[in-house]
């Protein structure tokens, strides 16, 4: 299935929102810590991670890395760095889940951490814990970090 086939809308973020996302959801979780620590799901998961750190006061970060997928398609999930444990006291923190080939891998992974991420499509929903926005499984986020500023076509053109 080509990109286009698969989505048909596009959300971009921008830093702003990003941040207030992940601001909205450090106030979701800050009732289901205290947390000894987050492990970060690469590379999507740093930024949120370093945010929501800073607002729960956590300073010890992990990261567990995993490569799924790039804009131009989706593929299985392979683990490049694994960390200890079960995941008991851990804040698992991911930027979308979208299909669930990730989560699904990571939540192997670490079973009893608590898995936030601040995005979520309808087949990865229910492998987290705790999220803040859900868009159509046919929608592309374009997050800042794999973004640029230019002009946009309105979606309706009208005349010419």
């Amino acid at each position: 299935m080509s990109f286009s086939d698969r989505y048909s809308k596009m959300y971009p973020i921008s830093w702003e929102q990003l941040h207030r996302d992940c601001r909205a959801l450090s106030w979701r979780l800050m009732d289901k810590g205290p947390f000894e620590g987050i492990h970060a799901v690469t590379r999507g998961g740093l930024v949120p991670a370093a945010i929501i750190a800073r607002e729960l006061d956590i300073r010890l970060i992990d990261t567990v890395c995993v490569s799924s997928y790039d804009w131009q398609r989706q593929g299985g999930a392979t683990v490049l760095k694994e960390v200890r444990g079960d995941g008991s006291g851990w804040l698992l923190v991911d930027d979308l889940v979208d299909t669930g080939r990730t989560a699904r891998l990571v939540r192997e992974m670490l079973p009893k951490a608590h898995f936030a991420t601040v995005y979520a499509k309808p087949e990865g929903r229910p492998l987290v814990d705790t999220f803040i926005t859900e868009v159509s499984q046919d929608t592309w986020i374009l997050f800042p970090w794999d973004a640029e500023s230019q002009f946009v076509q309105p979606i309706v053109k009208k005349g010419v």
